[in-house]
């Protein structure tokens, strides 16, 4: 998903992922995936899938941290990848977690957020991709895990949409929903679990929708597919949420700028209700 960070950090962490594959009795040969500035490094092994994460010593135990392993307790109706294997160890000031999926995923849709073209999903991948959404969103907003503060989008959406929020209703979501996190096939498998937890109701909908402007065809898809989720009132937060963020990232880091007008016209066709 990222590029491989400095050479320091690479080697202290691919030296990190020979040493979990070690422990697990596999060997690390698929594809090298780095996470954000190199705190990740994920690779088949073998039939299983090995990812190993990293912090400075004394901070992990976060919701970062454990994410992944705290989502076992959701519904196996949600497709995700089985965790079944997981190993500590600190060493030189950082800490590592290995974890072991029991298969490594199909190919993912996108090698980045942002659709560029059609992917030509199945109708299977919408209907369970549906499912998936509908099955977590039943799942009662945990009072420990925030994808999303309300602090932070009761400020982010008046600056960056010009709209206001009301009441917001809460709902469990995975919180990166996008489509370099969740894999083709015949049905979707949904990724990296590290951030989930309560977000406005829509959230996701709305980032696999927003995610696809660039791509006519298949948002009017995801507009039709998802329709249950994103017409309903209480989905505006989610919508306006995506929205601040997207248009946040292109101010102050200039991520996502090719997104940032689409977007724009998006906003201008909700009204103020």
């Amino acid at each position: 998903m990222f590029e491989a960070p400095t050479p320091t950090t690479a080697d202290r962490m691919l030296a990190a992922q020979q040493h979990a594959a070690d422990q697990f009795g596999l060997r690390a040969t698929g594809r090298r995936v780095w996470g954000y500035r190199g705190r990740t490094l994920s690779a088949a092994a073998g039939p299983h899938w090995l990812r190993v994460v990293c912090a400075e010593a004394g901070t992990e135990g976060v919701k970062l941290w454990n994410g992944p392993s705290t989502s076992r307790a959701l519904p196996a109706s949600v497709p995700r990848p089985d965790l079944f294997r997981i190993r500590n160890w600190t060493t030189e000031g950082y800490a590592y977690r290995a974890e072991l999926y029991a298969f490594a995923p199909d190919p993912i849709v996108s090698p980045r957020p942002v659709l560029d073209e059609d992917p030509g999903l199945p109708d299977t991948w919408w209907t369970e991709m549906a499912a998936a959404l509908d099955a977590l969103a039943d799942v009662p907003p945990p009072t420990d895990r925030e994808a999303v503060r309300e602090e932070y989008l009761r400020r982010v959406i008046p600056e960056f949409t010009g709209h206001q929020v009301d009441d917001v209703v809460w709902t469990t979501a995975h919180g990166d929903l996008h489509y370099g996190n969740v894999t083709r096939g015949p049905g979707p498998h949904i990724l990296d679990w590290e951030g989930w937890g309560r977000a406005p109701y829509g959230y996701d909908a709305a980032t696999l929708y927003l995610y696809a402007l660039l791509v006519p065809e298949t948002a009017t898809r995801i507009r039709t597919e998802l329709a249950s989720v994103l017409d309903r009132p209480e989905a505006r937060t989610g919508l306006l949420t995506v929205c601040a963020q997207v248009l946040q990232a292109q101010d102050r880091a200039h991520f996502y700028a090719e997104l940032a007008s689409p977007v724009r016209e998006h906003l201008a066709g909700l009204g103020r209700g």
